[in-house]
């Protein structure tokens, strides 16, 4: 991770770290977070016959461990929909679930339930919380449009014109007190800023967003970003 640029994103007076790899760290409090894993999502389409290759979980959790490795977070906070479904947690493999153990260890680490996980899992760590209160920030999974809010749930995709073509990438969609969290893993879609769901979030396109490119991040008013 050396040589990237970092990209401070101000929330509620407040500078957080947007990292290219989807992740956002608050330096202050020593908090890395990240949303919408979906662990385990190969294995819930096997199961209902939709063959995908089965390594999702392992690709996210070790993209997830270099991040880790950088941060040396205090807190990790996994946003809600950690898992693809409410048996994801028992589907994971030894190794996976060795690695999760290991980057739990010397840390708290917090699991906000989402949609597609409502309930809390066993034998994962960690603690299970439908939201998360820190000062002027509440961490959560369904985005509300209050002030403060940092959720997930909608996979914020931008779409841009370059040189005569368009390309789309996973974002960070933010304004000066809300933001949307990008989707981290391996599988993951995305949802287009200019769809209504974001119009509802922050009340208009008067939002920015911080598009994930290789080493940075690239901001794009909302407004100059194509539909579609």
């Amino acid at each position: 991770m050396r040589g990237r640029a970092e990209h401070v994103v101000a929330l509620c007076d407040i500078a957080l770290v947007a990292d290219p790899a989807g992740a956002l760290y608050w330096a202050d409090e020593g908090v890395l977070v990240v949303s919408d894993l979906h662990l385990e999502k190969g294995s819930s389409f096997a199961r209902r016959g939709v063959l995908l290759p089965p390594y999702d979980t392992a690709a996210t959790l070790a993209r997830l461990a270099r991040l880790v490795t950088h941060y040396a977070p205090r807190v990790v906070v996994a946003l809600g929909d950690n898992f693809h479904d409410g048996g994801g947690a028992a589907r994971l493999g030894d190794g996976d679930r060795a690695q999760l153990v290991a980057l739990q260890r010397g840390r708290d680490w917090i699991w906000i339930t989402g949609n597609h996980d409502p309930e809390p899992a066993d034998n994962i760590g960690g603690v299970f919380q439908e939201t998360l209160r820190r000062g002027p920030l509440t961490f959560r999974h369904l985005p509300t449009g209050a002030s403060g809010d940092i959720c997930g749930h909608l996979h914020p995709v931008a779409r841009i014109s370059h040189r005569g073509r368009a390309i789309s990438r996973a974002c960070f969609a933010a304004d000066p007190t809300r933001l949307v969290m990008p989707a981290f893993g391996a599988f993951t879609g995305g949802l287009n800023v200019r769809d209504a769901a974001f119009a509802d979030v922050f009340g208009t396109l008067a939002f920015t967003a911080h598009m994930l490119g290789e080493d940075r991040l690239y901001a794009f008013a909302a407004r100059r970003c194509l539909p579609g």
